[in-house]
This record gives structure tokens, C-alpha cells and sequence, in this order.
């Protein structure tokens, strides 16, 4: 009998039921779908982080997330939701800019004072000093390395391990934007090394090395052979042993349980390293705890995403 055809769900809620019927919310102009969703999720950081995170991308082309604090000033959500969605609304301005060209400074400040409106208003929430370090990379020499520090010691002393809040500061540090690979690569490296057991941040690495392919495919449009050795980008011997160390330190560790929503996009790093790196026994592996839950990005960097989901799926060599 023939099998089942599978097909990747690229979800883009990564499977967060109420998150996906609260943005229902954002498309009638109704905000209040939206506090009781973050009253519920509460201080579960992580949790979160990924629905204000989602939820400001849905509200960035509305008034919603406006019309919400209008109607209460003095909401620490609605006040968060807001710097959130400032500062998705700052990285399309500078999406539709095209790389290289600035945007107005203005609205870069005014995401910054948002951020910092919702830091006063939430001590203890780790999310608007994450989306600080994010809208500092718009600045078109970033920011002063002490201002840089500030932010991130007010993140780290709310939510040292941060999966969200440590690829930030790793964009931030990528050649992409205001740094160099060797800098970008340490900062993974160290915070997977003094990472707990269980804890995602080993995957950082396998995030700088996108980073990395991404500035190589930018540089090379256009130039004939300035690519040469880019096959070898995920399967040489230190891309491999990254994969495996990734694995070790994070995955055979993890607790017990479902995957949550703010887990997918980390798995599917990890995923693509493993599958791209040629490392058959974990990918066939992080494919099963995925399930169907896939997202498009990192596999629409090297291909189409559904194909090359299905070729490692389909592959014996790739099944238990």
C-alpha cells in the first residue's frame, strides 16, 4: 500500500492555536482578542516574546495595536504590543528601502522610545529590551558599544538564555550589518558554551551559519565564481561537528514534551544544518519530533523549501 503523501505545514504561527484566533482580531480592527491573550500567556518569556513578535508583523499595516493603547494608556501589554509593532513597521520601511539605503531616523528613534515607554511600564519583561538590540541594527552605524551593552545587560538580567534576544544581538554582530563572521561566530560559540543543558542556544550557531550563506549569496549577484566552494558551506568537517554539538547539547537533553510553537523555527535550523550537512540519524530524528511543522526560512535559502523538506523525508536513509 502506498504511503500517505506528506506535506510540510509551513504554519506561520508555527501551530499557536489562540495566537492564530487572536490575529482574526487584528483583521476587523478589534484589539481586545489581543489582551486576553497576553494576560494569559503572562510572564512566560519565551511564549511570549513569539506572540508580540507575530502579532506586531499582523498589526504593523493597522491602527490596531494604536487603537488598543488609546483605550488603555496605562497597559503594559498594549504599550509593548505597540514598540513591537514600531519596530516592524521600521524594518519594513527599511525592507522596501533596499539594503544599504537608510530610512528616516526619525522612526527609528520613535520604535526606540516605544521600546524604552514599554521597559518602564513592564519591569521585569525581557521582550522590549529584545526588540531594542533588533531596531539598533537600522541605524546606519548601529549604535555606541556602550549603548549596545546597556541594553543587552537589561536583557540578560531578565532572561539570560534568550533564544530571541541572543540572535538579535547575533544579527546585530553579522557581517550582513555591523560586524564580521568571526565576531558573529564567537558570540554563538560563547553563549552555546555556557549554555545549560537542554537549552536552544546551542542552535545559534547553525542561525550564524544562514547568516553567513546569505552574505556570500548577496555578495555573488551578479559575479560569476564568487561563490566557488559554497557547496562546502554546510557539510565541511566544522559545519558537521557543529551540527552534532548542537544536537548533544541541546536536543538529547531537552525535557521530555511537545514542541512549542517558539521551538519550530529553531528546530528547523537545526534540521536544515543536519539534512544539508548530510548527518542522516539527526535529521531523521528532529523530522519526527517536527512532525509536519515546518517553517519556510532557512529552507527557502537554499532552494525550494517544500522539495528539499520532502527529498530528506522521503529518503530511507533519512527515516528510523
Amino acid at each position: 500500500m502506498a504511503r500517505d503523501r506528506f506535506t510540510p505545514d509551513f504554519d506561520p504561527d508555527c501551530g499557536d492555536a489562540p495566537l492564530t484566533s487572536a490575529k482574526q482580531d487584528i483583521v476587523i480592527g478589534r484589539w481586545q482578542g489581543l489582551r486576553q491573550l497576553l494576560r494569559t500567556t503572562g510572564p512566560a518569556w519565551p511564549a511570549r516574546g513569539h506572540r508580540i513578535r507575530l502579532l506586531a508583523q499582523a498589526c504593523a499595516s493597522t491602527s490596531t495595536a494604536e487603537s488598543w493603547l488609546a483605550a488603555e494608556p496605562r497597559s503594559a501589554d498594549a504599550l509593548m504590543l505597540r514598540a513591537a509593532t514600531e519596530t516592524a513597521r521600521a524594518f519594513n520601511l527599511a525592507i522596501a528601502a533596499g539594503r544599504g539605503v537608510p530610512i528616516d531616523q526619525n522612526r527609528i528613534d520613535g520604535a526606540v522610545m516605544a521600546c524604552l515607554q514599554a521597559a518602564d511600564a513592564y519591569l521585569d519583561d525581557p521582550t522590549p529590551w529584545i526588540s531594542l538590540i533588533a531596531v539598533a541594527r537600522l541605524y546606519p552605524g548601529g549604535v555606541r558599544r556602550q549603548e549596545l551593552g546597556r541594553w543587552w545587560d537589561e536583557l540578560h538580567a531578565r532572561d539570560p538564555y534568550s533564544v530571541e534576544g541572543h540572535l538579535q544581538v547575533l544579527h546585530y554582530y553579522s557581517a550582513r550589518w555591523h560586524g564580521t563572521h568571526g565576531i558573529m561566530y564567537d558570540f554563538a560559540r560563547d553563549a552555546a558554551g555556557v549554555a545549560p543543558p537542554g537549552c536552544a542556544l546551542p542552535v545559534l550557531v547553525q542561525f550564524a551559519r544562514v547568516e553567513e550563506y546569505r552574505y556570500i549569496q548577496e555578495g555573488a549577484k551578479g559575479q560569476r565564481g564568487a561563490v566557488v566552494g559554497i557547496g562546502q558551506h554546510w557539510n565541511h568537517d566544522g559545519a558537521v561537528n557543529d551540527v552534532r554539538r548542537t544536537w548533544q547539547r541541546w536536543i538529547t537533553a531537552r525535557p521530555e514534551g511537545p514542541v512549542e510553537p517558539g521551538e519550530v523555527q529553531h528546530l528547523n535550523h537545526l534540521a536544515h544544518a543536519a539534512g544539508h550537512a548530510a548527518v542522516p540519524d539527526i535529521t531523521a530524528s528532529l523530522f519526527r519530533l517536527l512532525d509536519r511543522r515546518f517553517t519556510r526560512t532557512p529552507w527557502s535559502y537554499t532552494g525550494d523549501p517544500e522539495k528539499q523538506i520532502v527529498k530528506w523525508r522521503n529518503n530511507p536513509k533519512y527515516r528510523a
